[in-house]
C-alpha cells in the first residue's frame, strides 16, 4: 500500500513538472515576477490548521502543497496524500488553501508552497502546535493541621508545550514566594511543571482558600485552576463582654463569655475568686452568660470564663466593682424642706423632713435592702439639719414675742414718767385717758 501511495506521488510529480516545463518555454520572461507568498500558522493540539498559498500573478502555473517530510498534499485541486483530516479549502490559479483538522503535535513541522515556474519557486509556513496542559492537582493537604504547623502544598500539571506557568493565591492574594521545577516529558515535546509552596499556619488560615492557577497561551486567557480549603485546628480564644460598664447596686449583671476555636469549645465553666459561684439563685448560668440578677456588695470579686476543646484550654477574667447607687434624688428633696422650714413652724419642719426621707426610703427600697449596714452619714445629716431648724425656730420665736412684750410696757406707762409717786401716777395716767376722750370729743 504504501509503495501504491509513493509511486502516485511520484507521478503526479513528475507530470506537473513536464506539463510546466512544457508550458513555460514560451513563457519563461513572464514568470519570472510570479512568487508564493505563505504565512506561518499556530493551532492548539486538538484544533484545525488552515495553510495558504498566494500569487499575485499567475499564467496559470500549478500549485503544490507538501508536509515536513516533503510528502505531497495537494497539487492544485488534486489530492495526493490519503489522510481523512487534509481537506481543501480554496483552489485557483491564484489561491491554494488546505485545512488540517485535529492536529497533534507530530504534524508541527515546516511546510512548502511551489509554483512550478522555470525554476521551480517555494515559499514556507511554520505550523506550530500548543500542547494544552492537563487539569492542575494540589498535593500534600492533610486533614486537619494543628497550628503553627509547617504546611508543603505541590501543585503540577503535565502535557504542556511549551511549559507552562504556575501561580499561587490565598484568597485572592498571590504568593510569590514559591519553588518552580519544569521536566520534558518521554514524547521530548511537552513538559510537566509543578510548584512548591512551603508555609506555618495560624488560625488565621482556617477556611482560607488556596489556589493553584496554570497559565498557558493555549488556554486563551481561561486559566485551569486547582483549589483546596484549609482546615486548622487551634486552641479556644476568650472573651467577657458585660452588659454594662458601670454596674450598680440592685440592677442586673450579663457577663457574656466569647470563645472562638476549631473543634468548637465545649461549654463553658464560670467561678468566683477561684471557686463555685456562691449564690446559685442569684448567679444564673445560660450557655455561655453568667446572669446576675440583683447586684449588691458582696458580688464584687473575679469572675473567670473557662472554655476547652480538644486541642487545648483557654481562660479570660472579669473583675467586678458594683457602685453605690447616686444620692441625686435625696439631695433635691431636702433642699426644698430647709426653705420651708424658715417660714414655718417646727412641727411642719419635722413633718415635711420626715416625708421626705420617707419618699426617698420607698423611692429604692432595695438599694437600702442590699446594704450590709445602716448609712451612718445619711441619718447624721438629716439630724443635724432638723437641729439646725429648730434653733432658727425658736430664735424668730423669741425675737416675736419679745417685741409684743415691750409695745405694752410702753403703753402701760404713759403719763407717769413725771409722777412722784404711784398714787400720782395713776391719777395722771387716769387723767390722761380722760383728756384724751375729751380732746377726741372736742375735736370731734
Amino acid at each position: 500500500m504504501i509503495w501504491k501511495r509513493s509511486a502516485v506521488l511520484r507521478f503526479y510529480s513528475v507530470c506537473g513538472l513536464l506539463l510546466q516545463a512544457a508550458a513555460s518555454k514560451n513563457r519563461v520572461k513572464g514568470s519570472q515576477g510570479q512568487f508564493p507568498l505563505t504565512q506561518n500558522v499556530t493551532v492548539v493540539e486538538g484544533g484545525t490548521a488552515n495553510l495558504t498559498c498566494r500569487v499575485d500573478q499567475n499564467d496559470n502555473t500549478s500549485l503544490q502543497w507538501s508536509n515536513p517530510a516533503q510528502q505531497t498534499l495537494y497539487f492544485d485541486d488534486k489530492k495526493a496524500l490519503r489522510d481523512n483530516r487534509i481537506e481543501l479549502v480554496r483552489a485557483t490559479w491564484h489561491e491554494l488553501s488546505i485545512s488540517v483538522s485535529d492536529v497533534s503535535l507530530s504534524d508541527e513541522g515546516q511546510y512548502t508552497c511551489s509554483l512550478f515556474t522555470m525554476p521551480v519557486k517555494t515559499s514556507k509556513a511554520f505550523l506550530t502546535v500548543l500542547g494544552v496542559p492537563e487539569k492542575p492537582q494540589i498535593s500534600g493537604f492533610s486533614s486537619p493541621v494543628m497550628e503553627g504547623d509547617l504546611m508543603q502544598l505541590t501543585c503540577k500539571t503535565s502535557g504542556s508545550k511549551p511549559a507552562a506557568d504556575i501561580r499561587w493565591f490565598k484568597n485572592d492574594k498571590e504568593i510569590k514566594d514559591v519553588k518552580y521545577l519544569k521536566e520534558e516529558d518521554a514524547n521530548r515535546k511537552t513538559f510537566t511543571v509543578s510548584s512548591t509552596l512551603d508555609f506555618r499556619v495560624d488560625r488565621n488560615d482556617d477556611g482560607v482558600k488556596v489556589i493553584c492557577r496554570v497559565d498557558h497561551e493555549s488556554l486563551n486567557s481561561t486559566p485551569q485552576v486547582a483549589m483546596q480549603v484549609l482546615e486548622i485546628h487551634y486552641t479556644p480564644s476568650v472573651k467577657i463582654i458585660p452588659s454594662t460598664p458601670f454596674p450598680q447596686e440592685g440592677q442586673p449583671l450579663v457577663l457574656t463569655c466569647e470563645s472562638k476555636g476549631k473543634p468548637l469549645p465545649e461549654p463553658v465553666l464560670w467561678t468566683k475568686d477561684g471557686g463555685e459561684l456562691p449564690d446559685p439563685d442569684r448567679m444564673v448560668v445560660s450557655g455561655r452568660e453568667l446572669n446576675i440578677i440583683f447586684l449588691n456588695k458582696t458580688d464584687n470579686g473575679t469572675y473567670r470564663c473557662e472554655a476547652t476543646n480538644t486541642i487545648g484550654q483557654s481562660s479570660a477574667e472579669y473583675v467586678l466593682i458594683v457602685h453605690d447607687v447616686p444620692n441625686t434624688l435625696l439631695s433635691t428633696t431636702i433642699i426644698p424642706s430647709l426653705t420651708t422650714a424658715t417660714v414655718t413652724t417646727s412641727v411642719s419642719i419635722s413633718a415635711t423632713t420626715t416625708t421626705s426621707a420617707t419618699t426617698s426610703s420607698r423611692r429604692d427600697p432595695n438599694a437600702l435592702a442590699g446594704q450590709t449596714g445602716p448609712d451612718h452619714a445619711l441619718i447624721g445629716g438629716i439630724v443635724a439639719v432638723v437641729v439646725f431648724v429648730t434653733l432658727c425656730s425658736i430664735f424668730l420665736l423669741g425675737r416675736y414675742l419679745a417685741r409684743h412684750k415691750g409695745t405694752y410696757l410702753t403703753n402701760e406707762a404713759k403719763g407717769a414718767e413725771d409722777a412722784p409717786d404711784a398714787d400720782t401716777a395713776i391719777i395722771n395716767a387716769e387723767g390722761s385717758q380722760v383728756n384724751a376722750e375729751e380732746k377726741k370729743e372736742y375735736f370731734i
